[in-house]
């Protein structure tokens, strides 16, 4: 539970960041502040944690997102799924080394409820049946204003991060501009039980619109409907299941009426994102920050990418490590991210949800993305592999880049690997064989950043092994979201590190 402080300018705050929407992104986000030591409210206008499941499963980097938390074992077992489409045409995500696959059959549900524990573990608030009634910010805090079970909530923080949708609150009563596309599509969903129909995995077309279904598990299928023509509504309430079954009927003749309906919604193809993700004390993550088709699965995990990135930053900064302009660097390298996000998710609407005057595109891309160079950079472009930040100065092909999964040798003769060093969520300096320089540059930072002698476990020995992105002697940064700030010279030099540990960490300890 949280407890009543006060800031260094006299204020009182109840925590230290409010976050709005237990949601993917904001309970991920909210863990993650607990890790970097900060206090965290967590404001949820449902009574109870979602049963829904828009997204049903985690691309790669989602995968080592968890795997460095070490929350992958909380999930139970998970099945690897080689195969994807990108607008309805298929891609081999599993292309070069397989990397790229993706797991599905994971409920947006159950990933929420595996979030949420684990936030509450941490000694994260998160308080259910809270709605965001208003908010005002000063140049020291924020305050915000919530109806919750026991009447007004009003509660101050030295920041306040929206997670709160598509439709989010703390966007538009923020003044966030949200530029983009309006919908020119509606789409219908139902996840029903009692139902048998064959699987359409990536979509079938007929003269009246597209189809698809997908079994999820235990009895529960869900259907997809789009009707040629539809124009888009503006709802303020889901769809009725007999709405779902009659647009079902009249694009493919079937009567699936009698199936029993378990959640049901409908989406668009807008496309929007906000202009900036950071307002002074306020901030946006997730749908919140960016909408669109939920093309290949990427909205969920995109969300979930950016609260990673936040998190440590935020609690940074609150906790008095690093200086308030860190913060600027969310922006600066999630902003592009997002924009990709939309530029692809437009562009497979258009694969997707076009008719037969599209078929000859789609016939040639499908032969395209058979091959391996198109595949690989799809593949990468969906998973989020292929992302790179402008995290400073460096020639090196890791700078920027998510640190691989390294296997790791000890000095004590123990072995570990890069992804297990990375679940404390702390700043990583590897060395790999330097010298003491590079240890005694980082004392300083000793505080937010571990200190890792080791070797290479598995060096490779032969021009057929596989190339190590590493080699002894190097030493390498690494942020606490598992991407690489700085690496040294081939001769484990030490030049830039305490410029990057600065321009990352914050000043050093007197």
């Amino acid at each position: 539970m949280h407890t009543d402080s006060t800031t260094a300018t006299g204020l009182r705050t109840d925590t230290d960041i409010i976050v709005i929407g237990a949601g993917p992104a904001g309970l991920m986000l909210a863990a993650e502040l607990r890790l970097a030591g900060a206090r965290v409210i967590v404001l949820e206008k449902e009574n109870t944690p979602t049963e829904e499941s828009r997204g049903m499963g985690f691309t790669a980097r989602t995968l080592e997102v968890f795997d460095q938390r070490g929350l992958l074992p909380r999930l139970g077992e998970l099945h690897r799924s080689p195969g994807g489409h990108f607008g309805s045409v298929p891609i081999n995500f599993a292309v070069g080394d397989g990397s790229h696959a993706s797991v599905t059959g994971i409920s947006q549900a159950r990933t929420v409820a595996m979030l949420g524990e684990w936030a509450e573990e941490l000694g994260a608030d998160v308080r259910y049946g809270h709605r965001l009634t208003g908010f005002a910010g000063t140049d020291e805090s924020v305050e915000a204003y919530a109806q919750g079970p026991a009447g007004e909530l009003r509660l101050s923080a030295s920041y306040l991060v929206g997670c709160d949708g598509s439709r989010s609150v703390v966007r538009t009563s923020g003044g966030f501009a949200f530029p983009g596309t309006d919908a020119t599509a509606e789409l219908l969903l139902a996840d029903v039980k009692d139902l048998e129909l064959p699987a359409l995995w990536s979509g079938e077309r007929r003269p009246g619109g597209m189809l698809l279904a997908a079994p999820l598990g235990e009895g529960v299928m869900r259907v997809v409907v789009s009707e040629h023509g539809r124009t888009p509504r503006s709802r303020t309430e889901p769809p009725l299941f007999s709405e779902v079954a009659d647009a079902w009927k009249r694009v493919s003749g079937d009567d699936i009426s009698g199936a029993t309906p378990v959640w049901v919604s409908s989406f668009g193809d807008a496309a929007r994102q906000a202009s900036e993700y950071r307002r002074g004390r306020v901030l946006l993550a997730g749908d919140a920050a960016h909408i669109h088709l939920p093309a290949s699965g990427q909205g969920m995990n995109v969300s979930i990418q950016d609260a990673v990135n936040l998190g440590w930053k935020l609690g940074a900064v609150v906790t008095g490590r690093s200086a308030p302009a860190l913060l600027d660097t969310y922006h600066a390298e999630r902003h592009p991210v997002g924009a990709e996000l939309l530029r692809n998710t437009r562009a497979q609407a258009v694969l997707f949800l076009g008719g037969s005057e599209m078929q000859p595109l789609r016939d040639v891309l499908t032969t395209v993305f058979r091959t391996e160079g198109a595949a690989h950079h799809l593949a990468g472009l969906v998973s989020g592999l292929d992302i790179r930040y402008d995290v400073g100065p460096g020639a090196h092909p890791l700078i920027g880049r998510r640190m691989p999964k390294t296997e790791l040798l000890l000095d004590d003769g123990r072995t570990t690997t890069t992804t297990e060093l990375l679940h404390p969520a702390r700043g990583l300096l590897l060395t790999l064989g330097t010298g003491p320089e590079p240890r005694r540059v980082a004392r300083g930072w000793a505080d937010r950043v571990d200190v890792v002698l080791s070797r290479l476990r598995h060096m490779p020995r032969t021009p057929s092994d596989p190339p190590s992105p590493l080699s002894e002697p190097q030493a390498v940064l690494v942020r606490p979201d598992g991407y690489v700030a700085w690496v040294s010279d081939d001769n484990g030099g030490d030049d830039g590190l305490s410029e990057a540990l600065r321009r990352h960490f914050g000043d050093p300890l007197d």
